[in-house]
């Protein structure tokens, strides 16, 4: 997988990429994470990016200079450009979830648009813009820690990534579920001890109980899951 990130900001992805499963699925060759500085596609002295807003209103809004110019850049034309995923982390957007996740780890090649200050400019959501997503309904400073955040969880999904990949079949919201409670040695640490069936070597008995306890802990946390899919408790 290629993914394109545009930026005013290109450092804050220094350490991201130099760590963890986004660093292991680079030197593994799964994924291609290329970061892009929006001021090299600017022509004035300055390498502005960004202009009061036309109508007044405090803040300053993105150009659409300089996204345009990196699109035609990076893909020949803004029409290629609209060929894979180019997508504005906003709080306006869609809430992410692991279903998109899912949906993005198929592209061969993603483009991710951090923006700031008061927004972009329209006609760059018009033209370029295929998904707004949001991570909730709060505000940040700017598109790329949510970016790193969408690029993490679908890097991940990509195969080969993950040193197990049953790993991914077990995690949290995968059938519309919390994850289980996980245990690990010692059986006993201060009196506190691990749940007997997790002992036993009983598969099935295994089975059962941590879709029992899915079940429970979806409930108490986000009853809102099992609604959207009663069959994952039949």
């Amino acid at each position: 997988m290629k993914i394109h990130v545009l930026t005013l900001f290109p450092g804050m992805f220094d350490s991201f990429l130099s760590h963890s499963i986004v660093k292991r699925a680079v030197e593994k060759k799964r994924a291609d994470i290329r970061i892009h500085d929006l001021r090299r596609f600017t022509h004035d002295r300055r390498k502005t990016c960004d202009d009061r807003p036309f109508g007044g209103g405090p803040g300053m809004v993105l150009k659409p200079e300089p996204i345009f110019e990196a699109a035609e850049k990076l893909f020949g034309s803004v029409r290629k450009s609209k060929k894979r995923p180019f997508i504005y982390l906003t709080p306006q957007g869609v809430p992410f979830n692991q279903k998109k996740a899912e949906e993005l780890s198929k592209y061969k090649e993603l483009v991710f648009l951090c923006g700031h200050y008061e927004g972009v400019d329209q006609r760059v959501l018009d033209k370029l813009v295929t998904d707004e997503i949001s991570l909730g309904d709060y505000v940040l400073t700017g598109g790329e820690l949510p970016a790193m955040v969408v690029i993490d969880s679908v890097v991940r999904l990509v195969k080969g990534v993950l040193g197990r990949e049953e790993s991914k079949l077990f995690e949290s919201f995968t059938g519309n579920l919390l994850e289980y409670p996980q245990y690990t040695r010692p059986a006993v640490y201060r009196g506190l001890e691990v749940p007997p069936v997790l002992l036993s070597g009983n598969h099935k008995a295994i089975e059962r109980w941590r879709k029992e306890e899915a079940v429970k802990r979806t409930g108490e946390r986000r009853p809102d899951l099992l609604k959207e899919n009663q069959t994952c408790i039949g």
